[in-house]
């Protein structure tokens, strides 16, 4: 089982939210933590709250490499060699794909994907080197297995972040370095107010703020999980070693009802030429799949 004890962790979004739920559940495990945010204000105010010696704060775009390699550098110097990284930042557009510009859909992927991109190269080197194992949390959403007609680019990087987590969790296992994913429902966070951060250079054709809606998602959000149960089920899914993390129980039947949909799409078609070939390379594919992920599971 991992000990949190003692290591350095790095949480990106660490300012409000999940990601500051996160930072007092790691300090209160004995952990050093870095808090990155893009909004230095918010990073300031959520250090005072804290009053720990063990806590440093770094302004950081997420979708900027080499901010993350600057910010990283920054925190492994002040607080040791980083081993716990939480990609969590993360931002919303509540518009459907058909209705979004090119500006639109590099923002929000520059933030949900490339951010997470960004943290695992950063770090994964480091950590694998370091050879002290470790865990990598990357944040994505039931929207990584719901979808709507809208938030349409949101879904898609939220469904990527979900298939690159288990990949990295298999790449990883063999050092000793757990990869989670983490799904949650509606949070009590600030994600409403995304365009608040969004750069000048990325609103080409956005729409405008529709202040009532945003006031409405507001009002909604105030009823979403408290970070601080979210911090507490993801840390327990991390020291149990589970992939997936599902801090909201009240989605298990919906899911289950969607699994059930994508296998009857499923049809008995008659073999076609080549189809006893093909499956047996497809034995093999699935063998070495059950073993990658029993060999993940089996991580100490």
């Amino acid at each position: 089982m991992l000990d949190f004890a003692g290591r350095t962790a790095f949480v990106t979004g660490g300012a409000n939210g999940i990601g500051l739920g996160l930072v007092r559940a790691l300090l209160a495990q004995g952990c050093k933590v870095a808090i990155a945010d893009i909004r230095e204000d918010a990073l300031a105010a959520a250090v005072k709250t804290l009053d720990n010696q063990s806590v440093m704060a770094v302004q950081l775009d997420v979708a900027s490499r080499e901010g993350f390699a600057q910010a990283a550098d920054e925190a492994e110097a002040a607080l040791g060699p980083v081993s716990l990284v939480f990609n969590n930042a993360g931002i919303n557009l509540f518009q459907t794909i058909d209705e979004s510009s090119y500006d639109d859909w590099d923002w929000v992927m520059g933030v949900n994907l490339h951010g997470v991109i960004n943290g695992v190269m950063t770090f994964a080197p480091r950590m694998k080197a370091l050879g002290q194992g470790g865990h990598i949390v990357n944040t994505a959403s039931m929207a990584s297995f719901l979808c709507g007609g809208a938030p349409g680019i949101y879904n898609t990087t939220k469904f990527a972040v979900r298939g690159m987590s288990e990949s990295l969790r298999y790449s990883l296992s063999p050092h000793g370095i757990g990869v989670s994913v983490l799904c949650p429902g509606l949070v009590k966070s600030h994600i409403y107010a995304s365009d608040e951060v969004r750069p000048s250079v990325l609103s080409g054709g956005a729409k405008p703020v529709d202040s009532a809606a945003v006031g409405r998602l507001e009002q909604l959000h105030q009823f979403g999980m408290d970070p601080d149960v979210i911090a507490a089920r993801t840390l327990e899914a991390v020291q149990e070693n589970r992939f997936h993390i599902f801090p909201h129980p009240e989605f298990r039947d919906e899911l289950a009802t969607v699994f059930d949909e994508i296998l009857a799409d499923f049809r008995d078609y008659p073999q076609d030429a080549g189809f006893e070939q093909r499956t047996g390379f497809e034995k093999m594919r699935r063998d070495n799949y059950a073993k990658a992920r029993r060999a993940a599971r089996e991580r100490a």
